[in-house]
């Protein structure tokens, strides 16, 4: 399963170079119109992310519950969600699924039990650069082993993990698919995919490895990978 990203930046859509404001590649004013269009275009489900939040700089909650309150498939939403609250909340509002990152490295017993209580709602977001795991938006380094992180959520009722590799993040040159192997060797649940998917090929070569899910994001918004390639077949 392929699913768009959607990403809001200080109120709009926009596509990033490696998580770094100010290296927009896609800027879209309406964020909740953009989901529509993807909805529209026939996507199983759709990624929110709300980078502010994740960065510490402020929320874009109100464009989020926009797009909550109009779009109709699953929606997968994360960014900056680090309070038991937050997370009740956004389920609440109609969420799927829920995407936990900093928190649940830092603060392991909190996130095994957000994720007891809210079973096969909650996605464990482990994003990576040069083989460290990143928190806050991809601003500081975490000292957590990625093995021994990835095998302490064994046998936690999770929805999947997500995995963005931010070395090939947003950079439109394919995925680094030795690195995801290694990921999904370790990782003791469903793999979702983000970082680097280019080209239907990518997807094929990420299928092989086992991976079921995907984010995408540059590459549906630029048009290497067609809307008619993923889910109109």
């Amino acid at each position: 399963m392929v699913l768009p990203a959607v990403d809001i930046l200080d109120g709009k859509a926009v596509q990033l170079v490696g998580g770094r404001p100010g290296t927009e590649k896609v800027s879209l004013p309406d964020p909740r119109e953009v989901a529509l269009d993807w909805e529209g275009k026939g996507a199983p489900a759709i990624h929110l992310v709300d980078l502010n939040a994740a960065m510490g700089r402020g929320d874009n909650f109100g464009a989020i519950t926009s797009i909550m309150s109009k779009v109709k498939v699953p929606l997968q939403v994360g960014g900056g969600i680090r309070t038991t609250e937050a997370v009740q909340t956004l389920l609440a509002l109609g969420a799927s699924r829920v995407v936990v990152g900093t928190r649940a490295i830092t603060d392991p017993e909190w996130f095994q039990d957000l994720a007891r209580t809210n079973r096969n709602k909650v996605v464990l977001a482990v994003d990576t650069k040069d083989g460290r795991i990143q928190l806050k938006g991809w601003k500081e380094s975490s000292e957590s082993r990625l093995r021994e992180t990835l095998r302490s959520t064994e046998g936690l009722p999770l929805a999947g993990v997500l995995h963005t590799n931010v070395n090939v993040e947003g950079k439109a040159k394919g995925i680094d698919i030795e690195e995801m192997r290694r990921f999904v060797e370790m990782c003791p649940h469903d793999v979702i995919a983000s970082g680097g998917v280019t080209t239907v090929n990518d997807l094929a070569a990420l299928e092989d490895i086992g991976v079921r899910s995907a984010v995408v994001g540059l590459a549906l918004y630029q048009g290497t990978i067609r809307p008619e390639e993923v889910w109109k077949r």
